[in-house]
């Protein structure tokens, strides 16, 4: 299989009736050539709304382990639905939701956001920069890599995830894959991929938008979607930092050298 994503293997969310971005890491090919396994490693939007057919299926599929990036509040207001059995592991990556993810529904588009609205370009861009740089963003993604590694069995799966599944969830498969030695160029794919399993949330609601408030479109369509600028705020932050993400990975978020070789024995064929 070739770096492009075969959609119908990637994409669960047919398979769900309430799941949103689901998505598997497997079949993704390593620059030496390797490839990610199937059934090891999923990502996804929240699974509150998950129903009882749903869990089914991820018991199916191998779930075993559930790591929950969004904060305390995010988790009060909407716990995860889970299959008997999962182990339930929070690791928020905030101590509160920059994203706004959390505060954008249907029903209220525009009152429960905590930024200026008309801003959300620069604020995602904000919010990327603080991905990199917070004690509590590197400490939460550092403990996803202890959880990597535990999940060692070979019929065991991992699923991370936040509310929307694009940018604290995506920031964690940027440094999975780039761990697993994934080029750059597919990284960027799969991280891009949330605009296209996500377009029929966020149409829903930028036409409500639409209807409240029609000069804040853009603006909330840059709080919902996810951009290469984005990932190159993190980039940029990266380089700052320690180089490039390798080192990144290595002295800011403490992976080892052994911790990557036994990764890639756990994730790659």
């Amino acid at each position: 299989m070739d770096n492009s994503t075969d959609l119908s293997r990637r994409v669960l969310d047919a398979n769900l009736d309430k799941g949103r971005n689901v998505r598997e890491l497997g079949g993704y090919k390593t620059k030496d050539g390797q490839s990610i396994k199937y059934n090891k490693v999923i990502r996804s939007a929240g699974l509150h709304e998950l129903t009882d057919n749903d869990l089914d299926y991820l018991k199916n599929y191998g779930l075993n382990i559930d790591i929950d990036f969004r904060s305390s509040e995010e988790i009060e207001k909407e716990p995860d639905r889970m299959p008997d059995g999962t182990k339930y592991v929070s690791l928020p990556v905030f101590k509160e939701d920059q994203t706004e993810a959390s505060k954008i529904k249907k029903d209220s588009v525009i009152p429960g956001l905590d930024i200026d609205p008309s801003k959300g370009y620069d604020h995602m861009l904000e919010v990327y920069q603080n991905m990199i740089t917070e004690d509590q963003s590197k400490k939460a993604y550092r403990s996803f890599f202890d959880e990597l590694l535990a999940n060692d069995k070979e019929d065991d799966v991992l699923l991370f995830h936040c509310t929307a599944g694009k940018d604290r969830t995506g920031m964690g498969a940027v440094f999975l894959l780039s761990s697993l030695d994934v080029p750059k160029d597919t990284i960027q794919k799969d991280y891009l991929l949330t605009n296209k399993t996500s377009k029929d949330y966020v149409d829903g609601v930028l036409k409500q938008v639409e209807a409240q408030e029609p000069k804040l479109v853009d603006s909330i369509r840059s709080l919902l979607t996810v951009q290469n600028n984005y990932l190159e705020m993190a980039e940029k932050a990266i380089e700052e930092t320690s180089g490039d993400i390798n080192n990144y990975i290595k002295n800011e978020l403490k992976v080892s050298d052994n911790e990557i070789n036994d990764l890639k024995k756990i994730y790659l064929m």
